[in-house]
């Protein structure tokens, strides 16, 4: 297998890594927030945009890949926060099963 090579310069932008907690509301039911865990750099790379129309309101969705360097427990429920945005994180691969680094192929949030 080849190996994946990233500068390392290349995991400069700063994000926030969080994971769900869910916590009673006191009625019967839970209320979902959301914890940091870490404060990881990676490089952010978006990959496409699509655009649909359905039920008379756009429903827009973008992609991206968020390579940071490997962390263990880094999983799908999980998303990293750039300022303002939010990025839900859909899957997890090692691009060269090195455990080196990690590709994080997340959704932006709306």
């Amino acid at each position: 297998m080849r190996l994946t090579f990233i500068d390392p310069g290349a995991l400069r932008t700063e994000f926030r890594l969080e994971q769900p907690a869910q916590t009673p509301d006191g009625f019967g039911g839970k209320i979902e927030t959301w914890n940091e865990i870490a404060v990881v750099f990676g490089r952010f790379e978006p990959l496409s945009v699509t655009q649909m129309f359905r039920a008379d309101q756009d429903i827009e969705s973008a992609t991206h890949r968020i390579t940071i360097r490997m962390r263990a427990g880094v999983k799908s429920a999980m998303r990293f926060r750039l300022g303002a945005r939010i990025f839900r994180i859909v899957t997890v691969a090692d691009p060269d099963e090195t455990q080196r680094y990690l590709n994080c192929y997340c959704e932006e949030l709306s």
